[in-house]
């Protein structure tokens, strides 16, 4: 059964909450961290990327960088100001964003649950990243980011958060300047039960994004364990925040590549090469409604090239290999791109570690494939058909592993809002 705990958050006032929240750590990088917190001394970027704090050429993973998120979480805790719930309590938050709403329960997941398989995950840590984002929740001694959880719905618990909404009034309610409407309620104590007693009855839930900070908690558990002489398992430590949004409200876009060279390869030859395995036509001579930028539908692509756009489908012979495939992870699409085509034309071998390829988020759209080929920081770029749900869920079901940077999920929880103290 999954364990689903209510907490006392640390959390703003209505009046600051939107000075406080920022976008997730892992969204940004340095100079774009730096560029999102200034003037605003209460961002919790400040916490979350504490290097932009410091002189440049800090190295972001050193004790200092830590020492910092906890020297600037003390100072928003007194400045924002920012304070404890005093009752351990269920959260709703909602994201509105162009139009689409999804509203999930914020609570306190079991570490047991993650250790032991009952959260299932799709995706491989990388360990460096697991050593920051421990060393950031041991020294804070807070959970400042939160996990991205999905689940097959319940009824009855649908019931309590519509209920809720409709009853209650939202603590926060605010548009972030990215145009996503963050809003989020208290639920009521009497529902508290209801909720725990529901999901005692699910045995799975997912990790939709956010493996990293899941597998940090797991790790700062054990070290939290290791300097506690008289640890019980139901310290604070034992759980990990997370977000849980019923998987009919979630919508997945495209993670695409792009590769910084063709292998050595002239343009012909690369085309001949890629032609192996799919058909491929410009999108010029496409008939009327076929795809042009994006593919579709599943088992086709689209790839930009010296300012031309080309259609792939993956042949006959491709989708006869795949039909005799057990693996569910080799049929995804990304997988389709990576053993037929970057493997075996580019030379991309092992895409977590090879630096000649790179991901973009779906949310950025084609033309910033399109910019970057244009600029020659790219030779090619690839326009891929997202993951379902479905298939997330039959992968993790089936204990494997998506390949690196197959999901994208949008739009993305803010952090600072609801932080869980350790």
């Amino acid at each position: 059964m999954a364990v689903i705990r209510p907490f006392k958050a640390l959390r703003p006032t209505i009046e600051k909450a939107q000075l406080v929240a920022s976008v997730p750590y892992d969204v940004v990088n340095k100079e774009e961290a730096r560029q999102f917190a200034e003037g605003n001394p209460l961002s919790y970027l400040h916490i979350t990327r504490s290097e932009i704090d410091l002189p440049d050429g800090t190295d972001v993973y050193s004790k200092q960088v830590y020492q910092k998120a906890k020297e600037n979480l003390n100072r928003i805790i007194k400045e924002a100001p920012l304070k404890v719930d005093d009752r351990s309590g269920f959260y709703l938050y909602r994201l509105i964003m162009d139009g689409r709403s999804q509203t999930g329960i914020c609570a306190t997941f079991s570490v047991d649950d993650y250790d032991n398989d009952v959260i299932l995950k799709h995706e491989k840590t990388r360990k460096v990243k697991e050593d920051d984002r421990t060393n950031h929740i041991v020294t804070t001694e807070a959970q400042t980011g939160i996990v991205f959880l999905t689940y097959r719905g319940v009824k009855t618990v649908n019931e309590v958060v519509d209920k809720t909404m409709k009853e209650t009034k939202p603590e926060y309610d605010f548009t972030a300047p990215d145009g996503i409407q963050h809003t989020v309620w208290i639920v009521p104590e009497k529902s508290n039960q209801a909720i725990v007693k529901e999901f005692k009855n699910i045995n799975k839930l997912y990790i939709a994004d956010g493996h990293h900070r899941a597998k940090s908690a797991s790790r700062a558990r054990e070290e939290k364990k290791k300097v506690n002489p008289n640890h019980k398992g139901d310290e604070e430590y034992n759980y990990f925040v997370a977000v849980l949004f019923p998987e009919d409200q979630l919508k997945i876009l495209p993670y695409n590549r792009i590769v910084f060279d063709l292998n050595g390869l002239s343009k012909d030859d690369f085309l001949n090469a890629v032609s192996e395995k799919f058909e491929v036509k410009p999108t010029t001579n496409l008939p009327t409604g076929q795809a042009g930028k994006q593919p579709q539908t599943k088992n086709q692509f689209c790839m930009y090239l010296q300012k031309q756009w080309y259609h792939l489908k993956a042949r006959d012979s491709v989708l006869a290999s795949l039909s005799l495939e057990k693996s569910v992870g080799e049929k995804l699409d990304v997988s389709i791109l990576q053993n037929f085509l970057l493997t075996p034309v580019l030379g991309i071998d092992d895409p977590r570690t090879n630096t000649r390829i790179d991901f973009i988020g779906g949310i950025r759209g084609t033309k910033e494939l399109e910019t970057l080929v244009d600029i020659g920081k790219a030779a090619v770029a690839f326009s891929v058909y997202p993951v379902s749900l479905d298939d997330l869920m039959n992968i993790s079901d089936a204990g494997e592993i998506m390949p690196p940077k197959s999901t994208w999920f949008e739009p993305k929880l803010r952090d600072g809002l609801l932080t869980h103290l350790i």
